[in-house]
C-alpha cells in the first residue's frame, strides 16, 4: 500500500511540475492589423522606405526566461506598401520580389540569448525568395497590457539588416544600380494572448 501511495504521489508531483513548466510559456497570436515589417533601402543618392503590413504568426513567451521562448512568423510579400501604387506594382514584379512565385517570407526561431528579462538576441531561419538562411538580430519586449476589447497584448521591437543578394536578388549588384543591396528592417510586432487550451494544440 505504501509503495502504491508513493508511486501515486510521485506521479502527481511529476505531472504538476510538468504543468507548471508548461504554464510558464504564454502564447500570443501576432496581430496583423497592429504589426509591421518596415524596410529602408538606398535609392540613387537617398533612401526610400515602406512596410509589409500582413504579418502573421505565433510567439511562445517565457517572461522569466526568454531563452525558452520561440517565434514563428510569416510575412505576405503582396502586402508591400511604399506609399506609391506604381512603385509597389513594380516591386512585386519578377525583377524585384517576384511575389507571384515567392509569396511569403518566413522566420522560425531556433535560439534566443537573453541579456535581461526584456532584451536579447534571437537566431532563426529566414526563408525569402526560395532561399533559407540563418539570421541573428537583437530584440526588445516593449511591454504588456489589456486592450479595449477585453484581450491582453504584448509588444516586441527588433532591428536587423540583410543583403538582398544573399537571397538571390541581383538588383543591387549591378554596376551603378539605382537600388541598393542592403535592406534595413525594423519589426514592430503586437501579439494577442491566446487561451491556454489553444496553446496546447500547437
Amino acid at each position: 500500500m505504501n509503495k502504491i501511495l508513493k508511486s501515486t504521489c510521485l506521479g502527481a508531483a511529476l505531472l504538476l511540475a510538468s504543468s507548471l513548466a508548461f504554464a510558464e510559456q504564454e502564447a500570443y497570436r501576432i496581430d496583423d492589423s497592429h504589426s509591421f515589417a518596415n524596410w529602408t533601402i538606398r535609392h540613387v543618392a537617398s533612401k526610400t522606405s515602406g512596410t509589409f503590413s500582413d504579418v502573421k504568426g505565433k510567439i511562445l513567451l517565457d517572461r522569466e526566461n526568454l531563452a525558452k521562448s520561440t517565434v514563428e512568423a510569416k510575412i505576405n510579400m503582396l502586402s508591400v506598401n511604399s506609399s506609391h501604387t506604381k512603385r509597389d506594382d513594380h516591386i512585386k514584379k519578377p525583377e524585384y520580389l517576384d511575389v507571384e512565385k515567392f509569396g511569403d517570407m518566413t522566420f522560425v526561431s531556433n535560439k534566443i540569448v537573453a541579456s535581461t528579462n526584456s532584451e536579447g538576441v534571437i537566431t532563426g531561419t529566414l526563408t525569402l525568395h526560395g532561399v533559407a538562411k540563418e539570421m541573428t538580430f537583437p530584440f526588445k519586449v516593449l511591454g504588456f497590457g489589456s486592450d479595449p476589447w477585453g484581450g491582453y497584448r504584448m509588444g516586441i521591437e527588433a532591428h536587423t539588416a540583410l543583403k538582398a543578394s544573399d537571397f538571390g536578388f541581383t538588383w543591387g549588384t549591378k554596376p551603378n544600380a539605382p537600388v541598393g543591396d542592403e535592406i534595413e528592417i525594423t519589426l514592430l510586432i503586437e501579439g494577442v494572448k491566446l487561451p491556454t487550451e489553444i496553446k496546447a494544440l500547437k
